[in-house]
């Protein structure tokens, strides 16, 4: 039996919760973008009507006004979408419990062998979604993941759209690369210069050849674009391995000195090591992302002593990665701080006393996560950082947000 793929994406979604939950600003044209004054000011999504005015979904909020200048933005509630994403799961839940997310507004559903046609099944969706929740979702139906997403892109919004084997080549590969998932601007510049256009290009191309251009990738891309790819849809039950945790931040200025950076980094580094705890898990690896003024950025890792859940004990790696390898030719504009390599190991007591001082600063961690889930990230903090409030004054553990997850991990070692 030919397997039954639905991708399902809510058109435009935070925007669409916001004009349902504010009667008064549904006819006006509407983004959801973040604050200027934290220099987080990009437009996240937009409404159809912005749409119709230019508006983009990543460009900067004053371009957005200089298209629109009766534009609505209003700030991101993610509690808000999170709830109305759960509620959307719940209705495909009725359908199949093979469901797996791709970011909050996004779902992959496998309803092989449904009683119903996977195009009744998607359009029976579609109509419960508009009718229970108030929302638009477009759906595409294919025998595979990646052209399932391919055809929820392709029609919307409040669309149906079906890939199967008799058109495929005639919608898939007359489409440009671009359109491809996981082909972005410099994949497409890349096959592009090589005479690759269109995915039914890059479907027939010699695939020697995008091994020797993308490594292992090149045969990635050559699967999807055939409609090869045959990885599952995952069990909504089944828990996904968590590969590493991290947060990171833009900053509401400039950082100029590595005191700017060791502010930031205790902050985002403590919301780290609290959500290792919170998962049970500790980590021997960290990595820093570092951005500069003019949006140049870079990723560094390294492996620590021992495996920790201990804030300070990230801390201090993270800051001796980032004093290696940041010359200050430039201000900064945004750090990360990620520990990943998960693992246990029995602590090895020794005369200078590191194992006990370990076991001592996680016992302390521990009782202010305490304090914190009862008051609040802000009832405790570390002395050091009030005297930069303007750049610790955030809480990366309540806000980070949820982003889709990796799909290259099924590919290891392809």
């Amino acid at each position: 039996m030919e397997r039954a793929i639905l991708h399902i994406d809510c058109n435009k979604f935070y925007a669409s919760v916001e004009c349902l939950h504010r009667p008064e600003i549904r006819d006006k044209p509407v983004a959801v973008g973040g604050s200027t004054e934290e220099r987080r000011g990009i437009i996240l999504t937009k409404n159809e009507i912005a749409a119709r005015f230019g508006v983009a979904t990543g460009e900067a909020l004053w371009q957005a006004r200089r298209k629109c200048p009766q534009l609505v933005i209003v700030p991101p509630n993610f509690p808000l979408y999170m709830r109305f994403s759960k509620m959307a799961r719940a209705i495909y839940a009725d359908y199949s419990r093979q469901i797996e997310p791709f970011g909050l507004d996004e779902c992959w559903i496998d309803v092989t062998g449904a009683q119903k046609s996977p195009a009744a099944v998607a359009q029976e969706i579609r109509r419960r979604v508009k009718y229970e929740l108030g929302i638009t979702v477009s759906v595409g139906v294919s025998w595979n993941k990646i052209f399932a997403k391919f055809g929820s892109d392709y029609k919307k919004p409040d669309a149906v759209t079906v890939i199967n084997r008799s058109n495929y080549k005639d919608i898939v590969w007359k489409s440009p690369c671009a359109d491809l998932l996981f082909v972005g601007p410099a994949t497409t510049r890349k096959l592009s210069s090589y005479g690759i256009y269109t995915i039914g290009e890059l479907a027939r191309a010699d695939i020697s050849l995008l091994r020797a251009v993308f490594g292992k990738n090149g045969e990635v891309l050559h699967t999807f674009a055939n409609g090869l790819d045959s990885t599952p849809v995952c069990d909504m039950d089944a828990q996904q391995d968590i590969k590493s945790i991290g947060n990171s931040t833009t900053t509401p200025r400039d950082m100029h000195s590595f005191d700017d950076v060791k502010t930031v980094m205790t902050v985002l580094a403590e919301s780290v090591a609290r959500r290792l705890r919170e998962h049970g898990v500790k980590g021997r690896g960290v990595s820093i992302f570092v951005r500069d003024c003019e949006l140049h950025s870079f990723t560094r890792q390294a492996r620590m002593q021992r495996y920790t859940d201990v804030s300070s004990e990230i801390t201090a790696a993270a800051l001796e990665l980032f004093r290696e390898n940041w010359d200050w030719s430039r201000p900064l504009r945004g750090v990360g701080v990620s520990v990943f390599d998960f693992g246990t190991e029995y602590l090895q007591f020794d005369l200078s006393g590191s194992a006990q001082r370990h076991e001592k600063l996680e016992r302390v961690e521990r009782a202010v996560d305490d304090i914190r889930r009862r008051f609040g990230s802000y009832a405790i903090q570390r002395a050091s950082l009030l005297a930069k409030t303007d750049l610790s004054r955030f809480d990366p553990h309540e806000d980070h947000i949820i982003h889709p997850v990796g799909y290259f991990k099924e590919y290891k070692g392809a």
